[in-house]
């Protein structure tokens, strides 16, 4: 069955709610879970027998969460998390080590840039970092053997769209982990088909869209028992696991070299309102990418010298060509509007009605934020510049509200500089 938002109205509404008893999710709180005799225990704490054992590993509303999620994506598994950098924590934790080395591609969000440039960087993780067309660099990083290859769907807030299945493709050829952020992308592109071994989400953005869920999610491809790059010499240090463990061996990896002794895990609270955002996922993904496209359209045709509005959608855009021949149906809710200077954006968003100013996206309100006073406030100006945020870029993310009026809102706050 083609897999369009008709497709995914029916699997995330059939897929969260129950036929009998309970309707809604059942949200279970406890944190222990006692087992019937010592041979459960035992079969439990061995992976052979399919019970909670506790909640940091994982409870039942967590459980019901990543199926669905997994099922969304066209993945194997999944393992919700407290946050979508508690996801990236868990599988870069996971699968790195000491020595090794991570290839950035693309534009990324602060957080992931300062986990893998400082953080990962502490343990002894080294990185490398190119543009998403630079296939030199690409083809010559993976030669030498990089451990994983790291990218966004879209870069955020760069708005820089790489092409996912040639990079795949690349990255399966030198049998090199790949993992992809898709926050910004749920339903428009699907990486794991497109070749990818592990997608990322941060939860809290489009999969809830109200804003009253912290968490994030990842999602897995089954291992393969012959020729998976998992065999490769390079993840010998997982072998003892994957060799135990098959076709889920993702999942045991992440949770006892990362959940376990870490505890990034979700709560059930948590996945129980994000589960209620998945009802709705698919018709507001497709209302906000309309939205999106209709009010970059309208901004470049009408805002004034001096401020400049970025859209994939935008016949200017560097990536145009590859956003109509590999996101058809949209790359999420960002676009960005630089004004030239701080003060400017600052007069700007101050001027604004109807956008909400906070740090998140993928609400179902329109919001903003100016990117060098927030989120990248400590970062240098080579790796502003790398990342794509200027002195007077704003950050925006369009909501539910109608296109028209949002438009309208920016084009009045411009009247004020």
């Amino acid at each position: 069955m083609t897999k369009n938002f008709d497709y995914y109205n029916t699997l995330l509404v059939q897929s969260v709610g129950s036929k009998t008893g309970p309707i809604a999710p059942t949200v279970v709180p406890s944190a222990a879970y006692g087992y019937a005799d010592a041979q459960e225990a035992e079969g439990i704490f061995a992976g052979e027998v399919n019970k909670p054992l506790y909640a940091r590993v994982g409870n039942p509303t967590n459980g019901k969460l990543e199926g669905i999620v997994a099922k969304m994506e066209g993945g194997f598994g999944a393992i919700a998390t407290a946050s979508g950098m508690g996801a990236l924590a868990m599988v870069t934790t996971a699968m790195l080590k000491a020595g090794d080395e991570v290839l950035c591609i693309g534009g990324f969000f602060g957080g992931t840039y300062t986990l893998v440039n400082e953080t990962l960087k502490r343990f002894g993780i080294s990185n490398t970092f190119c543009e998403v067309d630079d296939f030199t660099h690409i083809e010559a990083k993976l030669k030498e053997g990089v451990k994983m290859v790291l990218m966004e769907s879209v870069g955020n807030p760069s708005l820089r769209l790489p092409d996912i299945k040639r990079i795949a493709d690349l990255c399966n050829t030198y049998e090199t982990l790949l993992v992809v952020d898709n926050t910004a992308t749920p339903l428009l592109v699907r990486p794991l088909e497109l070749g990818a071994d592990i997608v990322v989400h941060s939860s809290t953005k489009n999969m809830s869209g109200h804003s009253a869920a912290l968490g994030g999610i990842a999602v897995f491809r089954a291992v393969k028992a012959e020729g998976d790059k998992l065999h490769n010499e390079k993840y010998a240090d997982l072998h003892k696991i994957v060799n135990k463990t098959g076709e889920k061996a993702f999942i045991p990896i992440c949770k006892k070299r990362a959940i376990r002794d870490v505890g990034m895990t979700a709560n059930a609270f948590g996945s129980f309102l994000t589960m209620l955002g998945l009802e709705t996922l698919s018709l507001r993904v497709e209302r906000v990418n309309k939205s999106v496209a209709r009010v970059a359209q309208i901004l470049e045709e009408n805002l004034p010298e001096g401020i400049e509005v970025n859209h994939p959608s935008l016949s200017k855009s560097e990536d145009h060509a590859r956003y109509l021949s590999d996101f058809a149906d949209g790359c999420g809710p960002l676009l960005t509007v630089d004004c030239g200077t701080q003060e400017r954006a600052f007069t700007f968003l101050n001027a604004l009605n109807m956008a909400t100013l906070t740090a998140n996206i993928g609400d179902n309100r329109t919001l903003a934020l100016h990117m060098q006073s927030t989120i990248y406030s400590d970062f240098d100006d080579k790796t502003r510049k790398f990342l794509g945020v200027t002195e007077g870029l704003i950050r925006v993310s369009i909501g539910l509200e109608d296109p028209e009026e949002i438009a309208k809102d920016f084009l009045q706050a411009a009247e004020a500089l």
